[in-house]
């Protein structure tokens, strides 16, 4: 039997040393567009319509996802290559499944810009990380809005693909991502409520245990960068204040990096982690990319040492 060590520290190695690769033509990007093919003649049909063509269109894409990542690794498995080069290849397609040097340069990003002042820069930086408007936000919101997607994404960009990866190989990590980014494209109330309601639903499922992880993971990197107070009181806002948020899922290593940084995390008229905390600045957008590093660092030494085999 073989492991899914080695393609996974490749695709670490590539993700540290790279980034992104491809940008406009990243599988990540071309997926999206596929999703909105696929999703785009359902809209307006009526809600019943609406919910069962979504959920066929999703269905549609999870499959083919799922069937082009288990094509891939069986084409790098049986490469007539040497080892080495078979595991090149299987992580740098790996390495699509999860991103995490652009997550923590967009962080620095925004610091930069708020820490020089320059608020419309810091504002235009915000959207490669959120969805919400940021035409208007302050300085200690984009802050906040900053360090809360780096806890989220820590979840859904990371931990996700890594626990699928580590317990069912690349199909799963794969077809996890089509859901991910379905639920991100259409998955909210308004106008695509019922079209994105079976992504969102399937979601909250698959995400339900990679939030979970992050928290923890964010407490853990609380614990070695800062001191125990921190880690403890992510712990407490994470059980206090995890729920808070309209996902499931979102709050909970939103409130632990909260608790962490003993900041107030807001999204206007939605939520507050953290109540009666300071509000966050530039230095806590940086202790924040800090914190998501070691975490997805923790994550992947887990993922590494899973004993699940193929």
């Amino acid at each position: 039997m073989r492991d899914r060590a080695t393609p996974l520290a490749v695709a670490l190695a590539v993700d540290g040393a790279f980034g992104e690769i491809g940008r406009d033509w990243h599988p990540v990007a071309l997926l999206g567009q596929l999703l909105e093919k696929a999703y785009r003649p359902w809209r307006g049909r009526g809600p019943r319509v609406e919910l069962a063509g979504g959920a066929a269109a999703l269905a549609g894409v999870g499959a083919l996802a799922a069937l082009v990542g288990w094509r891939a690794e069986r084409l790098a498995r049986h490469s007539t290559g040497r080892r080495i080069w078979r595991a090149l290849v299987a992580g740098i397609l790996l390495k699509q499944a999860f991103s995490l040097r652009s997550l923590l340069d967009e962080g620095r990003g925004v610091a930069d810009a708020l820490e020089g002042g320059r608020l419309h820069e810091a504002r235009l930086r915000l959207r490669a990380l959120v969805s919400r408007p940021t035409e208007a936000l302050s300085p200690e919101l984009c802050a906040s809005a900053a360090v809360e997607s780096l806890a989220e994404n820590l979840a859904d960009s990371i931990a996700g693909p890594l626990l699928y990866y580590a317990l069912l190989g690349f199909p799963a990590a794969a077809a996890y991502r089509v859901v991910n980014t379905a639920d991100a494209m259409f998955g909210y109330h308004g106008e695509t409520e019922w079209l994105g309601k079976a992504a969102a639903r399937i979601d909250d499922v698959l995400s339900w245990a990679p939030s979970r992880l992050s928290a923890l993971a964010l407490m853990g990197a609380a614990l070695l960068c800062r001191d125990p107070r921190s880690a403890g009181s992510a712990w407490r806002t994470w059980r206090r204040e995890g729920g808070r948020t309209a996902s499931p899922n979102a709050g909970r290593p939103m409130a632990a990096m909260a608790g962490a940084l003993a900041r107030r995390l807001e999204k206007p008229g939605h939520y507050v982690l953290g109540d009666g905390l300071p509000q966050p600045g530039p230095a806590d957008v940086r202790a924040a990319v800090r914190l998501a590093g070691i975490a997805a660092a923790l994550l992947a030494a887990a993922a590494l040492l899973c004993p699940v085999r193929r």
